[in-house]
C-alpha cells in the first residue's frame, strides 16, 4: 500500500528555479527534506502531502492534523521513512 503523510513546510532552503526546491519538512517534530516540484505554488507555513519525498499537494491545517492523528492510531508513524536515510531527523 502506499501511503501519503501530511506535514508542515517550515523552510525552503535550495531553490534552482521559480519551480524546482527543496523544502524542510516537519512531519509531528521530524523534519525531512521534501521535493516541492509538484506544488510550486507552496510556500513557508502550508502543509502538504507527502508521498516517497515529494509534495503532492497542498491540504489544510485541519484535515493535516486529523489525519497524523490517525496515523498515530493506526501506528503508521512509529519509522517515518522515504528513502531518504541520509536525512537526519531534527525536533522542532
Amino acid at each position: 500500500m502506499c501511503l501519503a503523510i501530511p506535514g508542515k513546510i517550515i523552510s525552503i532552503d535550495h531553490q534552482l528555479d521559480e519551480i524546482f526546491r527543496i523544502a524542510k519538512v516537519s512531519f509531528d517534530g521530524i523534519v525531512k527534506d521534501v521535493n516541492l516540484t509538484m506544488v510550486p505554488e507552496a510556500k513557508v507555513g502550508d502543509y502538504v502531502l507527502v508521498h516517497v519525498g515529494s509534495a503532492i499537494s497542498i491540504v489544510d491545517e485541519k484535515e493535516a492534523k486529523e489525519t497524523m492523528k490517525i496515523l498515530y492510531q493506526m501506528g503508521e508513524m512509529s519509522e517515518l521513512d522515504f528513502g531518504n536515510s541520509d536525512n537526519e531527523d531534527n525536533d522542532t
